[in-house]
């Protein structure tokens, strides 16, 4: 997998997609089937690579391009059963002190998705000492940064990645750090810029251009731009779960939720796109809305089973907004904000403390408002709320 594929895949850290690694039982054990539609070109390279590995899973060039295929995969669909897959297909060298670079980085990445974030940059940091142009290793090194709030660290990531990577990569690799340190304005001008200025930049790196600018030029109160820009990421025609997630939460913030239902139509799949759908069906009083919740609260329920706590951000989310329980949410919240520190954590966070009028408890993410400089009309106005009671 290029840099290039690895920033999209990197903001997945932020989503509850993580699943308990699986090992299969024999190198012949079936781990998924994928339909392989003469139409599908993903699902068939995805059967080839996966028929590949199962043929000769002690081969270390076939078991990373098929657990980099499953990391694609996770991106475009949500599915966090090819976590797993990717990690099984890594077991002869996961577990080694010193293993191959790219099994390094691959299992940085798997780590990152368990909310491991120590160990995971202590394998990027390897990987880069043995080579320092590894595009992925830096671009990862990025994005587990920005979720620690690391903006310093984060920078000389960019900045690192910024030779390896297409032009419009490298800008938009700063611009995504402008636009939480204070600098929203130039961020969205650098991005705006290098769009206009790459037309023949890979539907790729577009659509990871245009997500930031959206999601930018949203918490900029520029809502038109916010939209045109996720209008034209979705226009691109590449399956990215991300890109959905956020545009949902753009459409719900806008008082719009049977856009989502719309939208979102069959793609429950992904957790994260079937919570965008309860919200909505909640909001609109569709008669889905009681099986999604039901759905939801089961999957919560084995992720605990299961010791995964990379789901809380979501959970928070569903406790507030559907299941209406502010103090579970607040719990919740303040657990995930203690990890992860983006602006929809300090959100959920701001949310829920004022739901449950605890505004003490927000104080972590009105700390992190004042150090980073974010911008966001979002926020603004929830902790002035949050003051308000105090």
């Amino acid at each position: 997998m290029t840099a290039l594929l690895a920033l999209p895949l990197a903001l997945l850290c932020a989503l509850p997609a993580h699943a308990a690694p699986f090992v299969p039982a024999s190198d012949g054990q079936v781990l998924a089937t994928v339909p392989a539609r003469a139409t599908d070109p993903r699902a068939r390279e995805l059967l080839a690579l996966r028929q590949a590995w199962l043929r000769a899973p002690q081969d270390l060039a076939t078991a990373v391009a098929y657990a980099r295929r499953c990391f694609e995969e996770v991106a475009a669909e949500g599915d966090p059963r090819f976590v797993g897959h990717a990690q099984a297909a890594l077991k002869p060298w996961f577990s080694l002190p010193d293993p191959p670079v790219a099994v390094r980085v691959l299992r940085a990445q798997i780590l990152q998705f368990d909310h491991q974030f120590a160990p995971a940059l202590a394998d990027l940091d390897a990987a880069l000492q043995a080579e320092p142009a590894n595009g992925d290793a830096w671009a990862w090194r990025t994005a587990i940064q920005l979720v620690q709030a690391d903006y310093a660290g984060a920078r000389r990531s960019c900045a690192g990645l910024a030779p390896l990577a297409a032009p419009l990569i490298a800008t938009a690799c700063r611009a995504q750090i402008d636009a939480v340190t204070g600098q929203a304005g130039d961020a969205a001008a650098a991005l705006r810029t290098a769009l206009a200025q790459q037309p023949g930049a890979s539907a790729e790196a577009r659509l990871w251009a245009t997500t930031r600018l959206a999601e930018t030029e949203e918490r900029r109160g520029d809502f038109a731009a916010a939209e045109a820009a996720f209008r034209a990421g979705l226009a691109l025609g590449l399956p990215d779960v991300y890109l959905q997630a956020a545009y949902a939460d753009f459409l719900l913030d806008r008082g719009r939720p049977a856009e989502v239902l719309s939208l979102l139509q069959d793609r429950g799949k992904a957790d994260v796109l079937l919570l965008r759908l309860a919200l909505a069906a909640r909001a609109t009083g569709d008669a889905s809305a009681a099986g999604h919740a039901q759905a939801l609260a089961a999957r919560f329920a084995a992720a605990r089973q299961r010791g995964d706590t990379s789901h809380q951000k979501e959970e928070s989310r569903f406790a507030l907004g559907v299941q209406r329980d502010a103090a579970r949410a607040l719990q919740l919240a303040q657990q995930n904000f203690a990890v992860q520190k983006e602006p929809a954590d300090a959100r959920i966070l701001l949310e829920a403390a004022l739901a449950a009028r605890q505004p003490a408890a927000a104080q972590p993410a009105l700390d992190w408002m004042a150090a980073s400089g974010i911008q966001s009309v979002a926020l603004q106005p929830l902790a002035a709320a949050l003051k308000g009671l105090r």
